[in-house]
C-alpha cells in the first residue's frame, strides 16, 4: 500500500536514503540526520514523498511529483528504492504496480523517471510493469564521493 510519507516517516526515510547501497542511486549525498531533517520537512510540506508498506511493514519509498502546465498530464517518479532487508522479494514490482494505480487513479496519463544506465535490477523492474525507454540523459547524476558522472535513462509508462 502506497501512502504520503508523514513526520513520524523520519527515520525510514533518512535510513533510506543514506543506506550505503540505496544512496548511490538517489539524489542527495551522504548527510547525518541534522542535514537531512530539513529537506526531508521540504518533501513532507510539497506532498510528494511516499512510503510502500506490505503487511504493515515499510519497506520501500519513492517520490512522486506531478509535473505542471502543458505537462500536468505527467508524474515524475523519483527515490525509488525498497529497503535492502527485502530485496529480491517481488516487492520492487508490487510497489511500481502502485505506483501505476495510484497516478492512473489521480488522473494521470504518463509517469516518468530517470535511472542510472548500470541500475539493472531497477531498469528490470521498471520494465516489468510497462516503463519503457525513451532516451538518455548523459552526465545526469554525479557521485561526489566518487567524483564520476553518472548517465540515466529516461523511461515513460503510459497510463490507461
Amino acid at each position: 500500500m502506497l501512502t504520503k510519507a508523514t513526520k513520524k516517516d523520519f527515520l525510514f526515510i533518512y535510513q533510506m536514503y543514506m543506506h550505503p547501497s540505496i544512496n548511490p542511486f538517489l539524489l542527495y549525498e551522504p548527510m547525518d540526520e541534522k542535514s537531512f531533517f530539513p529537506i526531508f520537512m521540504q518533501l513532507i510540506k510539497d506532498g510528494v514523498l511516499y512510503i510502500f508498506n506490505d503487511e504493515n511493514k515499510q519497506v520501500g519509498m519513492c517520490k512522486l511529483v506531478p509535473l505542471t502546465y502543458r505537462s500536468a498530464h505527467c508524474m515524475y517518479c523519483g527515490g525509488v528504492a525498497i529497503h535492502p532487508n527485502y530485496i529480491g522479494q517481488g516487492l520492487g514490482k508490487k510497489m511500481m504496480l502502485s505506483v501505476k494505480t495510484y497516478t492512473t487513479q489521480q488522473n494521470y496519463l504518463r509517469i516518468e523517471l530517470s535511472v542510472a544506465i548500470h541500475n539493472l535490477a531497477a531498469i528490470a523492474v521498471y520494465k516489468k510493469v510497462g516503463f519503457e525507454k525513451v532516451g538518455v540523459l548523459k552526465k545526469y547524476g554525479y557521485l561526489k564521493a566518487e567524483n564520476k558522472y553518472v548517465d540515466e535513462w529516461l523511461m515513460q509508462c503510459m497510463l490507461p
